[in-house]
């Protein structure tokens, strides 16, 4: 089973590895289109007005400009840990056991918009990138991930089960059909559901938590959906979509 997360806007500083080698990356399919956009932000950080409405920030967050300059020369840590933000609050990582960890390590994986597809333990750098960004000059970054990550997605789906926790602006970089997708809803007490918009990032960080500590190998939505289940949390199933309903 892997359980593909989305990125988040905030990483965390430093790092203890050295600077990032694109070829030591997971799927090296994904390097030529990798190696493109680091040069292209590396190269745009360069003029920061550009930056700042290529990368929709502003000036008081010209951090992120700096960040992009240092992408081939910044200090490294894996993906798993170089995401900050309220999923990744609730994945919690560090609190794993060295067991748990493990697992966490072979399951997890992450979608960016700067490196496609990530797996738990690859080395990257802090970066500012996200997949609404626009490039100038440049195609959408859509356009220029879904030739290239959509096979890498699907040679994954046909050796294991994916539970896709990918926002939409994410899944438009590679669309994954059969992949197991969740979604998030509040209930009233009337029976009243409205579709949690800010902390499904939490309920789903719960989630994948749940997922990639598990001793059981599901094999389809259905035992995705036991699995949580017997965590506490209340899943509802239909063919390949599970829905998580938080009773308000």
């Amino acid at each position: 089973m892997i359980v593909l997360l989305p990125p988040s806007e905030t990483k965390r500083a430093g790092g203890d590895a050295p600077p990032l080698r694109l070829d030591a990356l997971s799927c090296p399919q994904l390097t030529p289109l990798r190696s493109e956009l680091v040069d292209d932000l590396t190269d745009l950080a360069r003029d920061p007005e550009a930056s700042r409405r290529a990368l929709g920030i502003s000036a008081s967050q010209d951090a992120e400009i700096r960040r992009n300059a240092e992408l081939r020369t910044a200090p490294t840590m894996p993906a798993i840990e170089r995401y900050t933000g309220v999923l990744y609050d609730a994945l919690d990582v560090g609190s794993l056991s060295a067991r748990e960890l493990s697992r966490a390590r072979e399951r997890l994986a992450v979608g960016s918009a700067l490196f496609g597809l990530l797996r738990a333990t690859d080395q990257i750098p802090p970066y500012r990138l996200s997949a609404s960004s626009k490039l100038p000059g440049r195609p959408g970054l859509a356009a220029r991930w879904r030739p290239v990550l959509e096979p890498v997605l699907i040679e994954l789906a046909d050796r294991e089960i994916v539970v896709d926790l990918r926002s939409g602006a994410y899944v438009g970089l590679g669309r994954l059909a059969g992949a197991v997708r969740v979604d998030v809803v509040s209930e009233n007490p009337d029976g009243k559901r409205t579709v949690v918009t800010h902390f499904n990032k939490s309920h789903k960080g719960r989630l994948a938590r749940i997922l990639a500590t598990t001793r059981s190998e599901p094999d389809d939505a259905a035992g995705v959906a036991m699995i949580a289940r017997r965590a506490g949390m209340q899943v509802e199933r239909e063919d390949n979509q599970l829905t998580i309903v938080v009773r308000s």
